[in-house]
């Protein structure tokens, strides 16, 4: 049933993000958890917790690209009332994850040393970069799931389901870092090692309990032979969708990729303090991203039922709220900044690092929000193409220049004056750029 298309544009989007909130909160407790307890060990594997973001980044950005081509085409055929061709879609795409993840966690799991030597880590922070790695490509497939089924449960209209979901692996993951990480309960001290386990065992009992829902309630997942023409169909429209969404979301990790290269000339030290501080930003952007998660199957199903002023509605509602909240962590975040470094740190130079990225970076999350929003209504309204050319106008064009110029002229603080500018800049392209793509529709 299309439940997205009938109650209040206001109504509905409240619906579907509240539950959310306590998921965001989890998901985002997730990496702060293991940031936290590493942080524990040492500057040294604070700084090789940082050199794997990028890479850990970029599997995640393959899993969520082609759940997001999943879970558009899947509330398409929703709104128009095809429960068969939905539960096709959702059996198909999961099917895809799991092979995709297989290939590339083998080849990054065989390709550790190169990778990270690339990414700048140094002979120091090699070794225990090697073991987080080992132990998470190992079980990577655990972490794909559940970021593909999330989106699937929220396009169902079950958006308390894909909460619980984020908080049963948080919570397990924040039970078992310790145990492992330190060695309590009889279990080895295992380091940075530990995290990584405590992840893979954590996500795993999560997507047990995902196959569950998708199975058992709501029968997006069937297990019948299917035939060989139909497989293809599925895997051409996913792919439709999944390839311009992981071109756009892989911009992410190369973009942090090459900003660690920045940022490691200026010595671990640097790379350790804004690893750790981006992980504390994500938390400026959890209220948004319940909201954000929510646009896209809404946006979807009330354009498969033609409802297009619906859409517009709810975009308006996002920017103006993304714009508020903005303004508002902005406050909070600027004056927390000592505090929050010293959760991580005793280090001076590392808390001074910190301080400044918070400080200077936080003015941009507002229209950062709106640029991630308008993409998210880009996808919905079928337009996977124009999502991923603006979010290369973001990398690009703004990011990694700026990044770049304002590193070699100012030092740190001109990298991350690239990175407010930018952030700036893309929230009004991307809103321009919306506004042309509504005008296309309505005289379509």
């Amino acid at each position: 049933m299309a439940v997205l298309v009938h109650r209040s544009v206001g109504r509905t989007l409240f619906s579907m993000a509240f539950p959310m909130l306590a998921g965001t909160f989890a998901m985002n407790a997730y990496n702060l958890t293991d940031t936290w307890f590493v942080s524990r060990l040492g500057t040294l594997p604070l700084a090789a917790m940082g050199f794997t973001f990028p890479v850990v980044m970029l599997l995640t950005c393959v899993a969520r690209g082609i759940g997001a081509g999943v879970t558009a085409l899947m509330s398409h055929a929703i709104g128009r009332q095809d429960h068969e061709r939905a539960a096709r879609l959702v059996t198909h795409g999961m099917v895809l994850t799991l092979g995709v993840t297989a290939i590339i966690s083998l080849g990054g799991y065989v390709s550790i040393t190169p990778i990270f030597k690339s990414l700048g880590a140094d002979a120091t922070a090699l070794p225990l970069v090697g073991e987080y790695m080992r132990t998470w490509f190992a079980g990577a497939v655990f972490m794909t799931l559940p970021m593909v089924g999330c989106g699937i449960l929220i396009s169902a209209g079950d958006s308390k389901s894909a909460s619980l979901l984020m908080i049963l692996g948080t919570v397990l993951n924040m039970i078992l870092d310790p145990i492992m990480i330190f060695g309590y309960l009889g279990c080895p001290a295992m380091g940075i090692r530990g995290a990584a386990l405590a992840t893979v065992i954590a996500q795993a009992i999560s997507t047990v309990w995902l196959i569950r829902q998708l199975y058992g309630r709501h029968r997006l997942l069937k297990w019948q032979a299917w035939s060989l023409s139909d497989y293809i169909q599925s895997l051409r429209h996913i792919m439709g969708f999944a390839v311009p969404s992981v071109l756009s979301m892989i911009l992410m990790p190369v973009s942090a990729s090459v900003i660690t290269m920045i940022l490691s000339v200026f010595g671990n030290e640097a790379v350790a303090a804004s690893g750790a501080a981006g992980r504390i930003e994500m938390f400026a952007f959890v209220i948004p991203m319940a909201l954000g998660i929510s646009l896209t199957p809404f946006v979807s199903q009330n354009f498969g039922a033609e409802r297009l002023d619906r859409v517009r509605l709810a975009q308006k509602l996002a920017t103006g709220f993304a714009l508020a909240y903005g303004g508002l962590s902005t406050v909070v975040f600027f004056l927390a900044a000592p505090w929050l470094a010293s959760i991580f740190t005793d280090d001076p130079k590392v808390a001074g690092t910190f301080v400044s990225y918070i400080r200077i970076i936080s003015f941009g999350y507002g229209m950062m929000e709106v640029h991630r929003y308008c993409g998210f209504v880009l996808t919905g309204l079928h337009r996977p193409v124009s999502a991923t050319a603006l979010n290369a106008i973001r990398v690009l064009v703004f990011l990694i220049p700026l990044s770049w110029f304002g590193g070699r002229f100012w030092g740190l603080e001109g990298v991350f004056g690239g990175r407010l500018a930018t952030d700036l800049a893309v929230g009004g392209i991307g809103l321009a750029w919306l506004s042309y793509a509504f005008r296309s529709l309505s005289r379509s």
